[in-house]
């Protein structure tokens, strides 16, 4: 007969009474010893930018101090300082003691509201409920890939581009097709490869403008002619607009603005334009004028919020006022220092002998192209960086990272004196390692 707390039924399956209720008896453990591994998602987490880094060895000269220009944060050399209207806006939220609780998954209403307010135009309006709040466009990225795609889709990336795109997408199962961009056309698009990566399996198309790693900034008439294709295929945009207003031309409106069809969610958040990017505020634009996203994409976003409640509830305090009372000179004096700098920047290494730099029009980058034949010394991109570092302490960011070899890219944030001396630097190394190219033989019978 069963004890007191146990009952056996018909079936067999032994019960276990626990306070009146009844559960199944947990069978014993097969295991005969402990092995706990990774899951998959974890082993298929990989970061390009990390593993190229951490592979490099770095050994700086000791008698020259380290120019790092390789790190995409404009805080590190502490030339850039956010406005002061951004820090009191910060320092009236945490005095209110009105947010220090959690806020909703997709952020307070009022926050969401004012970014709406802020970024609406009337070929683009915006209400709250087409903004989510995100900790940082990282997760803003996050979130739109995954909402849009399935383990076995594809997504289309550009080339050289953001190194994240990838590694949230193979992670999840999604394949990454790389589509050109074309440094002699100012980083433009290669809208035939473009166009010859579709397939009934493609889920999503990534825009980053202006864009990191290039700096460089799609025209009104070249975003119609990515639209076009978009809308030839029935593909959603994600766009990558992080550093929407880091920008030296007029003529750059939003990929939304001229979108007549076809669906967009756009990406942002405070890291660049107001330079903080700790403290990780981010948000998704829904444009869906024709429907095409509905309801089940916007209630899959939400959905995707509730894993982890994001956006921190102390910058959605502050996020109306920084948005409102930011003086547009701040703004004004960030864009004419990087301008400068990218100048300096581009005039110095264009007269380098085996360098080709590319002006930049945004953003806060210039990419540098290697003639890998005047430098025999070196194999790649990276052996290149590499002993840029050992011989003169300048770290440049070598773009196989950005699976672009034979580049490398710097970051403008650093003081005007600073970008000189690490030009002349990098100047100084070229032209110790630089061959002419040698003529061969069929050079030699021509």
């Amino acid at each position: 007969c069963p004890s007191d707390g146990e009952i056996f039924h018909g079936n067999g399956i032994h019960h276990v009474s626990v306070n009146g209720s009844f559960y199944p008896a947990k069978a014993k453990s097969r295991r005969q010893r402990w092995e706990v591994k990774p899951s998959e998602m974890a082993n298929n987490t990989f970061n390009p930018i990390r593993a190229i880094v951490d592979g490099m060895k770095l050994t700086p000269n000791p008698d020259k101090p380290m120019i790092a220009l390789s790190i995409g944060d404009p805080t590190v050399f502490g030339n850039l300082p956010t406005d002061d209207a951004v820090l009191q806006a910060m320092k009236d939220a945490i005095d209110s003691q009105k947010y220090n609780g959690y806020a909703p998954s997709v952020g307070y209403l009022k926050s969401r509201q004012a970014v709406a307010n802020f970024f609406s135009c009337p070929e683009a309006p915006l209400e709250a409920e087409d903004v989510i709040l995100t900790s940082g466009c990282s997760q803003a990225i996050d979130l739109a890939i995954s909402v849009l795609c399935n383990p076995g889709d594809n997504i289309l990336v550009p080339c050289p581009g953001f190194s994240l795109y990838k590694t949230l997408a193979v992670s999840m199962g999604i394949e990454v097709k790389l589509y050109n961009l074309l440094p002699e056309k100012s980083w433009e698009v290669d809208l035939q490869h473009l166009e010859s990566l579709i397939d009934e399996r493609t889920s999503c198309l990534i825009v980053t403008n202006p864009s990191n790693p290039c700096g460089s900034v799609f025209n009104k008439e070249h975003l119609q002619k990515i639209l076009k294709v978009a809308s030839k295929h029935c593909v959603p945009i994600l766009a990558d607009e992080i550093y929407s207003d880091m920008v030296r031309t007029t003529n750059h409106p939003s990929m939304a603005s001229l979108s007549s069809d076809v669906p967009i969610l756009s990406c942002g958040g405070l890291a660049k334009r107001w330079l903080v990017p700790g403290w990780r505020m981010g948000w998704i634009l829904i444009h869906d004028r024709n429907d095409i996203f509905g309801s089940q994409i916007r209630q899959g976003l939400v959905k995707l919020t509730q894993r982890i409640l994001g956006a921190c509830s102390i910058i959605q305090g502050a996020l109306e006022n920084i948005l409102n009372n930011t003086p547009q000179s701040f703004y004004d004096n960030t864009i004419s220092f990087l301008k400068s700098n990218s100048e300096i920047c581009f005039n110095e290494l264009s007269i380098i002998p085996g360098l080709n730099p590319v002006m930049p029009s945004g953003a806060m980058y210039l990419m540098v192209g290697i003639n890998m034949d005047n430098f025999p010394d070196f194999k790649n991109d990276v052996e290149f960086t590499e002993q840029l570092v050992t011989e003169q302490s300048v770290f440049c960011l070598p773009a196989t990272a950005f699976e672009y070899p034979n580049f490398f890219r710097i970051v403008v944030t650093l003081p005007e004196e600073m970008m000189v001396e690490a030009c002349g630097r990098i100047r100084e190394f070229c032209e110790r390692h630089y061959r002419p190219h040698s003529r061969n033989s069929n050079d030699l019978d021509q």
